[in-house]
């Protein structure tokens, strides 16, 4: 049975921004007994950068180190997990970067229709703004 450690899974989550989600769902696992797990004397810390309301600046949390068994039925619950955990926000939108568009995380044919929703506003208020001075200069 191969075992492997927390910190080398949360190493592998697609959104290492989640990665404190990541350990709840983790360890809720663990509480029901979807995954058989156990904690290590040990520390580390998560790759997400968390920051303070009304400060400047990000700062780390460290987690309990666990050891649990990687076994298929585990590799299944967590390509699962990986996979909500990059799509779902509860905040705002994703933001339509590249990055986010290659990934299928943001529909770039919604995208693309709301820019032309938006050049097509523009263009008809410049119009309308231009045939306005037009009729009061004469």
């Amino acid at each position: 049975m191969p075992y492997k450690r927390l910190s080398e899974q949360v190493r592998e989550l697609t959104n290492p921004q989640r990665s404190d989600s990541f350990i709840k769902l983790f360890r809720e696992a663990v509480r029901e007994g979807k995954i058989e797990g156990a904690y290590l004397p040990e520390r580390f810390t998560l790759p997400k950068a968390f920051t303070k309301r009304g400060t400047e600046g990000t700062y780390q949390r460290d987690a309990k180190e666990m050891l649990f068994d990687a076994t298929p039925k585990f590799e299944k619950w967590f390509d699962q997990v990986n996979r909500d955990l990059a799509v779902s926000r509860r905040g705002s939108a994703l933001k339509p970067t590249a990055e986010n568009i290659e990934a299928g995380l943001v529909d770039f044919k919604a995208l693309a229709a709301e820019t032309r929703k938006k050049m097509q506003a523009s263009y008809e208020k410049g119009q309308a703004l231009g045939k306005g001075r037009a009729k009061s200069r004469k």
